[in-house]
């Protein structure tokens, strides 16, 4: 997979939370995807568990902002960036990983109490 789709695909989850849309979501999810946030948390199996798994942090007005480069390897991208809610952001790391049609089906995001913050 080329680097620029990869890293198109995350700028598109940030314009998911951007906008609360569910569809941008559904569109760069696998059927069978797998969501684990954080690492170590119970793992979100199929679209409709990621779905519900996003529905909400989206009604939680968690808005997602970029704090690096996407880095891309083999049919990956890992990207830092700070999840702001109102009074709290945490600093994350994600990975996604795609499948042969180009979608995510495997996403990990990397973070823990040390990485939130009061704002």
């Amino acid at each position: 997979m080329e680097a620029n789709t990869m890293i198109a695909m995350v700028h598109k989850y940030v314009e998911a939370f951007e906008k609360q849309d569910m569809d941008i979501i559904r569109e760069i999810y696998s059927q069978d995807a797998l969501v684990e946030d954080p690492v170590g948390t119970d793992v979100h199996i199929g679209i409709d568990a990621v779905c519900a798994f996003y529905e909400g942090a989206l009604q939680s007005g968690a808005k997602l902002a970029l704090s690096g480069e996407p880095r891309c390897s083999g049919n990956a991208v890992a990207f830092p960036f700070q999840v702001q809610m109102p009074g709290i952001a945490i600093d994350i790391i994600d990975v996604f990983e795609f499948n042969a049609e180009g979608k995510v089906n495997s996403m990990k995001a990397y973070w823990s109490d040390g990485n939130m913050k009061s704002v």
